[in-house]
């Protein structure tokens, strides 16, 4: 079992644990640099995100924030900037998390753009739902969702010719837990290699509400169950995917269901197929 989660944590360069808090902050400033160096290797001066609510977009935008305010100060150019996006579709249920994550990460930019009606619109026009079964046209709207938010996403950048940031980390990554071509959809991924409770620690570093950083996380993608919990999706805890990624012992139901589930969608991680 352990050369297996060895194996997989090594495919996703997964980060091994903080060893104290010193640990955790040279990790804040090796992702907060490779934004920055990301910006600089492109040329350009913008970075895009949508916040959600919760703690990853929380965290990816914390650290943006810190990447542009840090360019400003060294080069004095005051064209650096983050946008953070709100995409909810039509009303979203927890939109006040939403607004204190806003809040606390303090943009330089906030925009607004309800995908409900393109969702919708795009719903009508796709015969090839008609007759389908209620919960199955569900979950394809659930993706739907995803993708036009990286669709606006990419429209905002493209006005400001800027990056799109993705919120993706080796605890979903391990899981497939995005869409394809949706939210796994991105200029630069931040966070990528860390567990969840990596995520959550930098988050709480930069001294975010408790409410935020220990919010139960959900995708929020269907109508038929709002907020319904990534850990009822996924069959396992986060305790145990972050447990299983840094090669400790885990209940052998749990390595069944992350190490399968891995093996599943594996082509999510990959580029298309070519011939």
């Amino acid at each position: 079992m352990q050369a297996v989660q060895q194996e997989i944590a090594r495919a996703l360069n997964v980060q091994p644990p903080f060893a104290d808090a010193q640990a955790l902050q040279a990790e804040v400033a090796r992702r907060v640099a490779f934004i920055q160096q990301c910006l600089k290797n492109a040329g350009l001066k913008t970075l895009v995100l949508g916040i959600s609510g919760g703690v990853d977009s929380l965290t990816a935008a914390l650290l943006a924030q810190r990447a542009v305010k840090e360019l400003r100060a060294s080069t004095g150019d005051g064209a650096y900037r983050f946008i953070a996006v709100r995409l909810p579709y039509q009303v979203q249920h927890d939109e006040h998390d939403a607004q204190a994550c806003i809040d606390f990460i303090a943009p330089d930019e906030c925009h607004t753009i309800n995908i409900g009606p393109a969702v919708k619109s795009l719903a009508t026009e796709v015969k090839a739902l008609d007759g389908r079964h209620e919960a199955a046209v569900d979950f394809v709207l659930g993706n739907t969702k995803a993708r036009m938010r990286m669709v606006a996403q990419y429209t905002v950048a493209g006005a400001y010719q800027g990056l799109v940031i993705g919120t993706d980390h080796a605890a979903e990554a391990v899981m497939g837990f995005f869409t394809k071509f949706g939210d796994g959809a991105c200029d630069l991924a931040p966070l990528s290699g860390l567990v969840k409770n990596q995520v959550r620690a930098i988050a709480r570093s930069f001294g975010a509400p408790e409410s935020l950083v220990e919010k139960v996380p959900t995708a929020d993608l269907e109508d038929l169950a709002p907020g319904k919990p990534d850990e009822a999706s996924h069959g396992v805890t986060y305790v145990e995917i972050d447990a299983f990624l840094h090669g400790e012992p885990v209940r052998e139901e749990a390595f069944e269901i992350i190490a399968g589930t891995y093996r599943k969608t594996q082509h999510k991680r990959e580029l298309p197929f070519a011939p």
